[in-house]
């Protein structure tokens, strides 16, 4: 009697073991579903942030444009009505900035 309640007590452990093997799949095996998920949607809500930057950035560009032509045609009109004006604006500033570079070099 002693070997059957061995044996008996060996398979009911085997039994269990099975089991919680069988568990421990399942369960690993929604986990990982899960993540597959999340990552899906998560890419998801990327992509879509990624286009609405690239709409919003198609829109400042084209903006930022048009002020760089308006004001391109601004000063060209400037220098047209001034141009002795703009020739000493232009030669001040170059020579500030040639000030500026000659004093870090020191």
């Amino acid at each position: 009697m002693p070997a059957n309640a061995f044996d008996t007590a060996a398979d009911e452990t085997n039994a269990a073991v099975k089991s919680a093997t069988q568990g421990a799949t399942k369960l690993s095996a929604e986990a990982q579903r899960s993540f597959a998920d999340a990552a899906r949607r998560i890419e998801k809500a990327v992509q879509e942030g990624v286009e609405q930057i690239r709409a919003q950035t198609r829109a400042y560009t084209d903006t930022a444009g048009e002020q760089l032509d308006q004001a391109q045609q601004y000063v060209t009109e400037r220098v047209r009505e001034r141009p002795l004006a703009a020739t000493g604006a232009a030669l001040g500033v170059g020579v500030l900035i040639g000030l500026l570079l000659s004093s870090t070099r020191r």
